[in-house]
C-alpha cells in the first residue's frame, strides 16, 4: 500500500456483492500488531462498511460469538502481512483454516496483503526464518505467488529457483502497489495503485526453463478516504443531499471498471 492512497483498500471493498459489506481483518501474521488494527480501523471504519477485528491472540478477551459464526458470517476477509508461517500454524491450530475456505465456497471475498496474499495460493516465499524460502500455502488458488518484488529482490531468486526445481509451481510475482484479483481460481485481471507496478507470470517449461511474462495491469483511479467519508456523509443525512444506499460504494465500485475493453484477455489455464 501507499501511504495515503487507500486505492486497493477500495478495490477490495468494490468486490463484496452486497452494500455496506461486513469486513473481518485478520492482523494474526504479524501478531495482532496495534499499528495494523489502527490503520485498518481509520480506512475502513469511516467506509460503507461494517469493519471487524479478529485477534486470536486475545480471544478470550474480544469474542463474544463463536469463531464459525463470525467468520462465516463475513461478506470480506481480508488478512494483514507478516510471517506466512506462523499465519499458517496458528490458523491451523484454531481450525480457521477450513473455516476460511468454507467461507470462500460460500461466496465470501478472501484479500490480504503480503503473507496476507499469498497464503491463498498453493506457496509462495516467505522471510519467516530470515532468509527468503519456499512455502506452501493453503492452496485454495492454483498457483504460486511471490510479493515485493522490486522491493526485495532477493525473493525473486529464490521464487524462480523454486519454480524451476518443481518446489513450487507456476505462478506469479507482483510488486508493490500492485494487486491481483482471482474469480473461481483464475486470475481475472491485475491492477495497481502506481504506474510502475508490475506482476510478472513466471512458468516452467518442460526442459526446466523458465518463461516470465508481463502481465497486463490497470491502473486504479485515485480515491481518498475524504471521497468515501463525503459520500457515507451525504449518505447519513449529515451532507448537503440525500444519497442512496447502492450509490454509496459507487465511487470505489467505478475502480473497477469491468468494461470489456478495459480488461485483459481470461487466461487459458482454468482449475478442473
Amino acid at each position: 500500500m501507499e501511504p495515503g492512497r487507500p486505492d486497493l483498500d477500495a478495490y477490495i471493498l468494490s468486490l463484496a456483492p452486497v452494500h455496506r459489506p461486513r469486513i473481518l481483518f485478520l492482523p494474526t501474521a504479524s501478531g495482532d500488531p496495534q499499528d495494523q488494527i489502527l490503520r485498518f480501523g481509520r480506512v475502513f471504519g469511516s467506509w460503507p462498511c461494517r469493519p471487524r477485528i479478529l485477534s486470536l491472540f486475545h480471544l478470550e478477551d474480544d469474542l463474544d460469538e463463536p469463531l464459525e459464526h463470525l467468520i462465516l458470517s463475513q461478506d470480506i476477509i481480508y488478512v494483514g502481512g507478516g510471517s506466512m508461517r506462523n499465519l499458517l500454524a496458528l490458523w491451523r491450530a484454531h481450525g480457521i483454516a477450513e473455516l476460511l475456505l468454507e467461507a470462500n465456497r460460500r461466496g465470501t471475498v478472501l484479500a490480504g496483503l503480503s503473507a496476507g496474499a499469498m497464503c491463498w495460493m498453493q506457496g509462495g516465499v516467505s522471510k519467516s526464518s530470515g532468509r527468503p524460502e519456499p512455502i506452501d500455502g493453503l492452496g485454495l488458488i492454483p498457483g504460486s505467488l511471490s510479493v515485493h518484488a522490486r522491493q526485495q529482490p532477493e525473493r525473486g531468486v529464490v521464487y524462480r529457483d523454486a519454480v524451476a526445481s518443481g518446489r513450487l509451481p507456476d505462478g506469479w510475482t507482483a510488486d508493490d502497489y500492485a494487486g491481483l484479483l482471482f474469480v473461481d481460481g483464475v486470475l481475472e485481471e491485475a491492477v495497481a495503485c502506481r504506474p510502475d507496478a508490475s506482476v510478472v507470470q513466471v512458468q516452467r517449461r518442460r526442459d526446466g526453463r523458465l518463461v516470465e511474462t508481463l502481465v497486463p495491469v490497470r491502473r486504479l483511479e485515485p480515491v481518498t478516504t475524504e471521497h468515501v467519508e463525503d459520500a457515507v456523509a451525504r449518505h447519513t443525512g449529515e451532507g448537503p443531499a440525500p444519497m442512496d444506499v447502492r450509490d454509496e460504494l459507487r465511487l470505489v465500485r467505478r475502480i473497477r471498471g469491468r468494461a470489456l475493453a478495459g480488461r485483459p484477455a481470461r487466461g487459458a489455464r482454468r482449475a478442473s
